[in-house]
């Protein structure tokens, strides 16, 4: 397996790159980018993670069913893949792997750091190994779904035609994340989070490997905590080694500080939030606290949770506890005035208050039901009486507050509207239930 990489100095078309580092000439005269391994030959200063990452599929640990689950994986020539999982299960390594098997180039690109510009030179590149030594090449895009859509379709044409093997990795799910056009010309591999028995024993090989010990009760603790996440073990293995004499307290304390994952704009945010939100839907304060604290604890942004306590406090609550919107209302300019760390006393004061109260949703599924009628409806006529200037012999609009009771029989609708707001008998909108019963 061959690592490369491409410096450019000019581009006069995408097949036309002149190289001016590293250059090396092949059989045919042609010149390509000098070959480097810049995972496994980065010396002792590389992390652990690093220096013991695995050479032969021997030693990837954790993940057999996908091999037998798709069987190509063990062949040459397989098909472009996205590789989907959480950090630290191995997409990397992967994609390594299957390149070392196919004997084919391999290069790197990460698409937060480079654009569309750069990867079109990677391409070109793979193009004149082809032309010069019918070689193919495989390019391995971490993060891709950091490409938008138009970066993502500069690869179609490519992956369309076999110029070369894809293989795309993401902690995303790949079927919201990547456009369907480049989804459907690839297989998507998923990988689980690691057992706590896998994580034990990648972490008790990369000893072995290092001519490093630690006792078997302190690795055990390490893969009990890592959280599914291999490279976080490690990580953390590699600063245990550091310490003097270290106890299972230690150990536990240090890997849970760097375990606990949390990505704001990721699967993880939105499951937080999810979780956050049926919390307290349920009624349940202890576990809405719980996940607030872990999103606190994860750095996400407080205005963003006290935007949400604000929707939940009208979809949720309602008319069965009016005041929770003013209190959440209240909670949000508190929370975008003041900040962190004091802002999250507000935010529990707002979720417990939220989680404990009536709950309703008959206002939301009011608004919900009043949309669909009206899209599947025609322009709806005002009628004539309710209009700002009635047309001339339309009969009157009665005022209410003429009225005892501040209420007269009328007209307010086309006839053969639905009715949409269905109160409950929930707290405070109890009342309002039987008000409408007395009227009607």
């Amino acid at each position: 397996m061959t690592f490369r990489r491409t410096v450019v100095k000019k581009q006069t078309s995408l097949f036309d790159t002149e190289l001016t580092e590293d250059e090396e000439t092949t059989s045919s005269g042609k010149s390509t980018s000098k070959a480097y391994e810049p995972d496994y030959n980065d010396g002792e200063n590389a992390p652990l993670a690093h220096r013991i990452r695995p050479e032969e599929f021997s030693e990837f640990i954790g993940h057999s069913e996908i091999f037998q689950k798709y069987p190509y994986l063990r062949q040459k020539n397989f098909p472009s893949l996205i590789l989907f999982g959480p950090s630290g299960t191995g997409k990397t390594t992967l994609a390594r792997l299957l390149a070392k098997l196919s004997g084919k180039e391999f290069y790197t690109f990460n698409a937060v750091l480079g654009g569309v510009a750069d990867l079109k030179k990677i391409i070109a590149e793979t193009q004149k190994i082809k032309e010069s030594t019918g070689r193919y090449s495989i390019i391995f895009i971490d993060e891709i779904h950091r490409f938008n859509k138009a970066q993502q379709d500069a690869l179609l044409p490519y992956i369309e035609v076999g110029s070369f093997t894809l293989i795309g990795a993401t902690t995303e799910n790949p079927r919201v994340s990547v456009n369907k056009a480049l989804l459907s010309r690839m297989h998507i591999i998923e990988l689980k989070i690691l057992s706590a028995e896998a994580i034990e024993t990648i972490l008790t090989n990369a000893l072995k490997k290092s001519g490093l010990t630690l006792s078997p009760e302190l690795v055990k603790v390490l893969a009990s905590y890592a959280g599914g996440d291999a490279r976080v073990a490690l990580n953390s293995l590699e600063a245990t080694l550091e310490l003097e004499n270290p106890t299972k307290e230690t150990v536990k304390q240090l890997i849970i500080d760097n375990a606990r994952a949390f990505d704001k704009g990721g699967n993880r945010h939105y499951d937080v939030i999810s979780a956050f939100i049926k919390s307290m839907r349920g009624s349940d304060p202890q576990a809405a606290i719980l996940w607030l604290a872990v999103m606190i604890d994860g750095g996400e942004d407080p205005v963003f949770i006290a935007r949400r306590l604000v929707i939940f406090a009208s979809e949720d609550v309602g008319n069965a506890d009016p005041t929770a919107l003013t209190l959440a209302t209240n909670a949000l300019h508190a929370v975008s005035q003041i900040g962190m760390p004091e802002a999250r006393i507000i935010l529990a004061h707002a979720t417990t208050y939220l989680a404990s109260t009536f709950k309703s949703n008959a206002a939301y599924l009011a608004i919900n039901q009043a949309l669909e009628y009206v899209r599947s409806q025609g322009t709806i006529e005002v009628p004539n009486h309710l209009r700002n200037f009635p047309p001339p012999h339309s009969k009157p609009y009665l005022y209410p507050h003429s009225y005892p009771g501040h209420w007269v029989k009328q007209d307010y609708s086309p006839m053969g509207t639905p009715k949409f707001y269905e109160p409950t008998t929930e707290g405070r909108e109890d009342g309002i239930k039987k008000r409408l019963d007395s009227l009607n």
